[in-house]
């Protein structure tokens, strides 16, 4: 009779079965987790700043430009920076160009600069979803 010889392998068919169903079970249970939010302990202030609502200058087609509810005509850009300047004075206000499509870009920028030049902080764009 013919001995069989002992094979020193190992059988590692078991442990990726058992590793697959590790990583399905996993990849079901992470996203059921949620994270909790965290609220810190305050010193002497509130947890959320209070801000005011930000300076709307329109830009319309026709050319006028509108400062909140005054509307100063034909493009003049250091009336309309004069007035947002006195605006930001009382506190810190955000500022935000509302330009109709068919203004000129260039008109847009050089508004945008003019209100850099006089110091005006915190100014953005305003964009509205659309065709």
């Amino acid at each position: 009779m013919r001995r069989r010889k002992l094979v020193s392998q190992i059988n590692v068919v078991p442990f990726i079965d058992v590793m697959l169903v590790l990583l399905i079970v996993f990849m079901i249970a992470t996203p059921a987790l949620r994270t909790g939010e965290i609220e810190l302990p305050s010193v002497g202030q509130s947890l959320t700043p209070t801000r005011a609502d930000p300076i709307e200058i329109t830009v319309r087609a026709d050319g006028t430009i509108s400062v909140g509810a005054s509307v100063v005509t034909k493009l003049n850009r250091s009336a309309a920076v004069s007035q947002v300047v006195e605006l930001q004075r009382q506190r810190e206000r955000a500022v935000v160009i509302a330009a109709d499509r068919a203004v000129r870009y260039e008109e847009v920028v050089g508004l945008l600069s003019a209100l850099h030049g006089a110091g005006v902080k915190r100014v953005g764009l305003a964009a509205r979803e659309g065709n």
